[in-house]
């Protein structure tokens, strides 16, 4: 599993990869454990300043969950417990110590763009594309938490937008709607870039970029616990979830039933 997400710190940054080009760089579950444990192990680290995350090559940043792994889902707790797992994970990223830079080249799409979106910075490379192509694949759905971190970055109409469409959308439109920060405007400069906002972040006054992330964590609504769990299971539960699963690993499309 180390290989498949490196970490690595120089000069007071973290840089963290993922590392499956030959997957386009989806996510396992060990590799969500790992990023949140990095985040965890910053509190504490003080040499760490700064974390960045990308991916090996410039087809993805992170194609989401690897979809096999939803093989195994046959219960409601399946379902609940992997939204909980994402919802864990991301909170351990978004309330992270230090400020953290998204470096994206290629496709950013379901649990990549969700780890793209609570970075505190995105900046992207001109191939990149983002989205949450869910309507079109798995005929699943985010979580509460997810539906808000996005409609506090987007706004809701945008982010209808962007589920009901099952678009990607491309890096002139992500930096127009608020989506990423920068586009570089060549992709080879995007690490180097994306180390130059860093190394300027990490300079400044660290209680200053800290109270500021509370701050506006603060400000985005609370949910209760298991508030959205009738959402999750209304989808992960669903026939149409098993048939995405399977559409998509057979590589044909999927016939939605709407149950």
């Amino acid at each position: 599993m180390t290989e498949e997400l490196l970490y690595d710190v120089r000069d007071g940054i973290g840089t963290i990869t993922f590392n499956r080009p030959q997957a386009r760089n989806s996510l396992t579950f060990p590799m969500y454990e790992r990023l949140a444990e990095i985040c965890r192990d910053v509190e504490t680290d003080t040499r760490i300043k700064a974390l960045l995350i990308t991916g090996t090559g410039d087809k993805a940043f992170a194609a989401g969950t690897d979809i096999g792994q939803f093989r195994a889902f046959s219960t409601p707790d399946d379902a609940l417990a992997y939204e909980a797992r994402i919802d864990r994970v991301l909170g351990a990223l978004e309330r992270c110590r230090v400020p953290t830079i998204a470096a994206i080249a290629g496709a950013c799409t379901g649990g990549g763009a969700a780890i793209a979106a609570v970075c505190d910075l995105r900046i992207a490379a001109p191939n990149a594309r983002f989205g949450f192509p869910i309507a079109r694949t798995l005929g699943n759905c985010l979580s509460m938490a997810n539906y808000a971190r996005l409609a506090a970055l987007i706004g809701p109409a945008r982010v209808k937008d962007i589920i009901f469409t099952a678009r990607l959308v491309d890096a002139p439109e992500a930096q127009s709607i608020g989506l990423v920060t920068e586009v570089v405007t060549d992709g080879a400069n995007l690490l180097s870039r994306a180390g130059e906002v860093a190394r300027t972040v990490a300079g400044h006054a660290p209680l200053t970029l800290r109270v500021t992330k509370e701050a506006l964590l603060r400000l985005q609504e609370k949910m209760k616990p298991g508030e959205s769990d009738d959402l999750i299971l209304t989808c992960y539960m669903s026939r149409d979830f098993r048939e995405g699963m399977d559409a998509f690993l057979s590589k044909r499309q999927p016939v939605w039933s709407g149950e």
